[in-house]
């Protein structure tokens, strides 16, 4: 049963507010704890790199489709993308992206603020969902987050 934009808000605030929580709340040292090593170490600091990259990228991807757009190429890859981004935000400290981060969870539930129903059934490729409703990728974003923070619990 498809979801109302305003669950969706709802969701997005409240896993964006547990998200800045949990951050906020780290020491200095958990900053660089691995998480992943596979295709390359990420720790707790890169993921929150992925976390603002990520949805920075849905902000444009998901308004696209919205407008009639078809979504990412059927080429693309997203370990290339995540790889080009850790690169580029190597620089930021994780206050800094805890801000950036806090910044585009507010554009991305402003935004999901001007969808209706009909919006939400608009259908393009998501580049991990493939072709799906954009409905569905608006609830990936906070369900990503929660995938992540259960494995950054673990390490």
């Amino acid at each position: 049963m498809p979801k109302s934009p305003q669950f969706l808000i709802k969701r997005l605030r409240s896993e964006g507010s547990k998200m800045t929580e949990f951050f906020a709340g780290l020491d200095d040292s958990a900053w660089a704890k691995t998480v992943y090593t596979e295709g390359g170490e990420w720790t707790i600091r890169n993921v929150l790199a992925h976390f603002v990259t990520a949805e920075k990228a849905f902000l444009k991807l998901f308004p696209n489709i919205v407008d009639g757009g078809e979504g990412v190429s059927k080429d693309f890859s997203v370990d290339r993308y995540n790889a080009r981004q850790q690169e580029k935000t190597e620089e930021l400290s994780p206050s800094e992206l805890l801000i950036k981060f806090q910044d585009v969870r507010a554009k991305m539930a402003t935004w999901v603020e001007t969808l209706n129903e009909e919006d939400l059934q608009k259908e393009g490729r998501h580049p991990f969902l493939g072709e799906t409703t954009v409905e569905e990728m608006i609830k990936l974003v906070y369900r990503h987050n929660q995938i992540h923070y259960r494995d950054m619990r673990k390490s």
